[in-house]
């Protein structure tokens, strides 16, 4: 689990407005916190560490501290809202956690030995990967950062479920607590498609020689 800290402050100005003048100050993102026993509260977070952080993979499956007025907040995001053409994050939902109940979240999958696989090195297939995240329930503490499958012994034909990966300690798999027919597929190694083209031209002056006859 990775740590990030993020200062923000309680905002009382709300509305579409008073985000809209937010985000022209181009120094704080709108953002609301929610969860647990508290109320919803609007806050604004300072943006340059915001968007440092969402640089990192690893801050959307990591439990965030959340410095609101001086006072910390145990979360985790929920959703991005980004501008629809601009490089801007124009609001943020986080989720507060607690230390003692299990959180629901996707972190990453990582596909490792690549490189070495078998059905890729030897057998000429290619890798098509069917899942880049997986949902997960876990305490906090227990929180990965991403998941990792090797493929390095991998043949060519095999495709690889979600009961195929070595979960963390403490760690379980949403779709598979729904039971065996949720065992979704993450990878497969195939043969790789070859497209043949007609030569069109080689048709045409066939025709040609048939009809000259």
């Amino acid at each position: 689990m990775s740590d990030f800290i993020l200062k923000a402050s309680v905002r009382n100005d709300l509305g579409k407005g008073a985000s809209r003048r937010l985000r022209r100050a181009n120094q704080l993102v709108p953002a609301v916190v929610y969860g647990g026993e508290k109320g919803a509260q609007s806050i604004s977070v300072e943006k340059t560490a915001f968007y440092k952080a969402i640089e990192d993979e690893s801050f959307f499956s990591s439990v965030i501290k959340l410095m609101i007025d001086g006072k910390e907040e145990q979360v985790v995001v929920r959703d991005l809202q980004r501008h629809p053409f601009k490089p801007l994050l124009t609001h943020a939902d986080f989720l507060r956690v607690d230390a003692t109940h299990e959180i629901t979240i996707n972190v990453p999958l990582h596909v490792t030995g690549e490189e070495k696989c078998v059905g890729i090195k030897d057998q000429g297939g290619e890798l098509h990967i069917l899942a880049n995240e997986i949902a997960i329930s876990c305490l906090p503490k227990d929180l990965p950062d991403f998941l990792e499958i090797d493929i390095s012994n991998v043949e060519l034909g095999t495709t690889l479920h979600l009961s195929d990966l070595t979960l963390p300690a403490g760690v379980t798999s949403v779709d598979l607590s729904h039971g065996e027919e949720h065992d979704n597929a993450i990878l497969n190694i195939t043969k790789v498609k070859v497209r043949v083209e007609e030569d069109e031209e080689g048709e045409s002056a066939g025709d040609e020689d048939t009809s000259a006859e």
